[in-house]
């Protein structure tokens, strides 16, 4: 283990001697009292044999606490792969080894006092149905991390090397190959050249990105860096696209969320369209030619898909009519092509009478935002997240091509739809990783210039801790994130992987922006400073792409299943 060169005990430095190995041991137990909470929990939930919706509600903080002690015994299983990972290639320095024991010095410590589920929430063992002898091979086996692996003396020091190390894109390596990291600096270059000059006056003057920014992106192949080359596209991994989120999200969320949307209609069209379909939409969403915009929500539905009203009836031509209102859709106005979900089956009232439309629109002006015939919208004013707007739509009879049903099969639109959630939410835990680490940024650089009492706040233990943790918890999501998208690049399902990082994500991200505030004081309360749109935009993560009240629940139910 490459320290330079200090020599490590437990009463003369704040690194743990022999850390790897006692990581190591605490996974198997983290692993031992999941399947204890799972049984215990099953207990609560079964009926008749099977798995009960109706009692999983019942028992819903069981669930849910399931959920997060998962995510949280996955993140330390990562954390010691990413750990072990780095020592073999040598490059498991003083920094790593500080996040690493710190990461698993609180999450235990969490596990076995009560996980933060958000700020107002806290889960505990006995919560779902666990004894205190239940989790004792867990606490014997992690007593010294729980004791003295998240200590101020090794945050303190996190912090000092951070200051020494300001120059390097992230705090800690990590881990992945060379080439993602060149891609990294390459967009973190572009972040800082063009986007965090202008992200606070974009986000003040709820202004939409500009569109040589979308122009430079597409260059730079943004949006079809997933898509097979034969279509058009890079025909790069996830893992790229995770890299790509998190440092154009780092500049503006705004900015690496442009490429969501690209994301999904690309994985839309890959999973279920025609070969005619890909071969006319893949290129053109590679190229930037054709913006796309997702339109599944509506005003009374929110997370329940199932119960979508909006109405798709064909005409005497064999095309669609669409009738219906939609909310919350991102980037509308300018858009070339609505990945659109509708109901084709009158008499259904579920998922399985939904279909999936590629619906073509002309894109607006500021003065004429939906003049394509057949749609209104108007927009909704929003906190933050607004480089791209949201907007509220109305069609009335609305035309759609044949040929634009997705797959040409009707009925398939929500399962269709289900096949994008892996990559959506892989996605969004990137965006929530680069506004995380945008609000250590900022908090980190108001902590140096900032004096108090004769000190910079950085000097004072517990600015210093919230900037540690924030730098600590960056890299359990972020590995989260990358093993998500190994998964998917593996082929191998990973929705609850993912869910699990999405999750998790949002959560961190949220914590990170709201002590990056308070480390500005009264300052981070003003709209001139950029750390208050972070806290804005970390906002909306826990909603989005699945609100984690139902990210916990559908985890859940996996784990149950």
């Amino acid at each position: 283990m490459a320290h330079d060169g200090q020599d490590l005990t437990l009463s003369g430095s704040a690194l743990l001697p022999d850390l790897l190995s006692l990581t190591g041991a605490a996974v198997a137990p983290c692993a031992a009292l999941l399947d204890a909470a799972r049984s215990r929990v099953r207990e609560m939930v079964v009926e008749d044999g099977r798995v009960s919706g109706a009692l999983i509600e019942v028992h819903q903080t069981a669930a849910h606490g399931l959920a997060w002690l998962a995510t949280y015994v996955e993140s330390l299983r990562q954390m010691q792969a990413w750990a072990e990972r780095l020592e073999a290639q040598d490059r498991f320095g003083e920094v790593e080894a500080l996040i690493h024991q710190i990461a698993f010095g609180e999450y235990l410590s969490q596990i076995v006092g009560g996980i933060q589920m958000n700020q107002g929430e806290i889960v505990r063992l006995q919560d779902m149905g666990l004894a205190a002898e239940d989790a004792r091979p867990l606490t014997e086996a992690g007593a010294t991390l729980m004791r003295a692996g998240n200590t101020q003396s090794a945050r303190l020091r996190l912090v000092e090397l951070m200051q020494e190390r300001a120059a390097e894109i992230t705090v800690g390596r990590s881990g992945l190959e060379d080439e993602l990291e060149m891609i990294r600096e390459q967009f973190r270059r572009y972040a800082v050249e063009k986007v965090l000059p202008h992200a606070h006056e974009w986000h003040l003057k709820d202004e939409l990105i500009p569109m040589e920014v979308i122009e430079e992106l597409a260059e730079m192949g943004v949006f079809g860096l997933t898509i097979p080359e034969e279509y058009g596209g890079l025909g790069l991994s996830k893992s790229s696209m995770c890299v790509v989120s998190e440092e154009l999200s780092r500049g503006y969320i705004g900015v690496g969320s442009l490429g969501t949307r690209s994301e999904i209609a690309a994985e839309l069209v890959i999973a279920g369209g025609t070969e005619e379909q890909k071969r006319k939409w893949l290129p053109a969403f590679a190229s930037g030619e054709k913006l796309p915009t997702a339109v599944f929500t509506e005003p009374n539905t929110g997370s329940d898909l199932g119960a979508l009203r909006t109405r798709a009836r064909k005409d005497e031509n064999g095309d669609w009519r669409i009738t219906g209102n939609k909310t919350w859709i991102t980037h509308a106005a300018r858009t070339h092509v609505m990945t659109l979900l509708a109901r084709t089956d009158p008499d259904s009232t579920d998922y399985r009478g939904l279909s999936m439309f590629l619906a073509e629109k002309e894109p607006g002006t500021d003065d004429h935002p939906f003049p394509t015939e057949g749609m209104t919208g108007g927009e909704i004013e929003v906190l933050g997240y607004r480089g791209m707007k949201e907007y509220e739509l109305g069609f009335d009879d609305f035309h759609v091509k044949a040929e634009n049903l997705l797959g040409q099969e009707e009925g398939r639109g929500f399962k269709q739809l289900m096949e994008t959630f892996e990559s959506a939410r892989i996605q969004t835990a990137a965006r929530a990783v680069g506004v995380a680490q945008s609000a250590l940024d900022l908090g980190m650089q108001y902590a140096q210039d900032r004096k108090q009492f004769g000190r910079a706040l950085v000097a004072f233990p517990r600015v210093a801790s919230k900037l540690a943790m924030m730098a600590v918890e960056i890299m359990v999501a972020r590995q989260l994130t990358y093993f998500s998208a190994h998964e998917k690049d593996e082929g191998r399902r990973c929705d609850l992987e993912a869910g699990m990082a999405k999750l998790l994500g949002a959560r961190v991200a949220w914590s990170a922006a709201d002590n990056a505030l308070q480390i500005h004081g009264g300052n981070g309360f003003a709209l001139e400073y950029a750390i208050s749109r972070v806290l804005c935009d970390a906002r909306i993560l826990n909603i989005f792409e699945g609100a984690a009240e139902i990210q916990a629940q559908v985890i859940a139910r996996r784990l149950l299943a």
